[in-house]
């Protein structure tokens, strides 16, 4: 993962009111291990937040104006210091407004993984603890706090300077339970988000779903395919990459690898070949199954409370919303 630029600046600022100080660093970090092992550990901070929001640049303007001084640092008019020291100026104007705003250490890293450019923002805190010295002395020691990442973001350049139509370039960590703390951070970005990654994922769920009911899978090749799934979408979600539903539907069906994405094609879903995966969403999905005296019944977990309902001191299930193929065949039995 080559570092390409990376500089980090510092906010000196108090949820009081009080004014914000910029302490702007003269020009970029220098490469090493250290730093690399840092990037590496934000990536993965980052990646594995369930709070994620994906979209796309505003239209530059007055307002939103870090996707025009990121163009001109892209096109070689700006260089990486002067991007990133106008930037923190405009993040540290927000901050001033924003009374729940604390400051800290602002890290902007260019980085390549594979063949696509991003830009990984982050504001950093340190938390205080303590170490034993080579003299074997207990002293304080601060440290920067990863686990504590609240308001970050990053823009997959690749992406955004290729494909006008993606609405999916940005990522950012978005507030938990609607809170508004960190709207700032993505004005400052000037992002408006463009796909909502739990109801794409979700749909996609769907999908799968109808697909296995319509394929008519025995209960083990259900339960085979359901994990291939699930174990996919998560490892891209610990990536940080969203899910291709052609590279998908070659894991489902080897044999017939574009089965399960013209099925979704077919039907009209509405998903985009790509989908950020939601950790949240993907990690209530899973499938109840059992097989037993001639008796074979499988479901998916989210339908438990909903159009099946346990029993457990009857020892009973009861099903509402029998499957249209099972109940014209208990019809036709009757």
């Amino acid at each position: 993962m080559p570092i390409l630029h990376c500089t980090v600046h510092r906010i000196d600022k108090k949820p009081d009111g009080q004014p914000a100080q910029l302490h702007l660093r003269d020009g970029e970090l220098p490469g090493s291990q250290a730093l690399e092992n840092l990037l590496a550990d934000l990536n993965d901070s980052y990646n594995a937040k369930p709070n994620k929001a994906w979209g796309y640049f505003h239209e530059e303007s007055g307002a939103y104006p870090f996707s025009g001084w990121l163009t001109a640092y892209l096109n070689e008019e700006s260089d990486f210091p002067r991007f990133t020291g106008k930037a923190c100026e405009q993040l540290k104007t927000l901050m001033e407004e924003s009374n729940l705003a604390v400051g800290g250490h602002v890290l902007f890293a260019h980085y390549r993984q594979g063949m696509t450019d991003y830009l990984v923002i982050a504001l950093l805190h340190h938390s205080d603890g303590v170490t034993v010295t080579e003299s074997l002395e207990v002293a304080p020691a601060r440290h920067l706090d990863l686990g504590q990442l609240h308001l970050a973001a990053r823009i997959n350049l690749s992406e955004w300077r290729q494909n006008q139509k993606s609405k999916q370039y940005i990522s950012f960590i978005r507030g938990r339970n609607g809170k508004k703390v960190s709207d700032y951070f993505r004005d400052f970005i000037g992002c408006q988000e463009g796909v909502d990654a739990p109801e794409e994922t979700r749909t996609l769920l769907k999908a799968f779903s109808d697909y296995v009911e319509e394929e008519a899978l025995d209960t083990d090749s259900s339960r085979e395919k359901t994990k291939t799934l699930v174990d996919y979408a998560q490892s891209q979600n610990r990536q940080g990459q969203p899910v291709t539903l052609d590279e998908l539907s070659g894991l489902l069906d080897e044999s017939q690898p574009r089965a399960f994405y013209d099925y979704i094609r077919n039907k009209d879903y509405g998903l985009s070949a790509e989908i950020p995966a939601d950790k949240r969403t993907l990690q209530q999905f899973r499938r109840f199954t059992g097989r037993a005296q001639g008796l074979s019944i499988s479901f998916e977990a989210h339908l438990l409370g909903e159009m099946i309902e346990f029993d457990e001191e009857s020892d009973r299930l009861i099903i509402r919303g029998v499957p249209s193929q099972l109940r014209d065949q208990l019809k036709r039995r009757g």
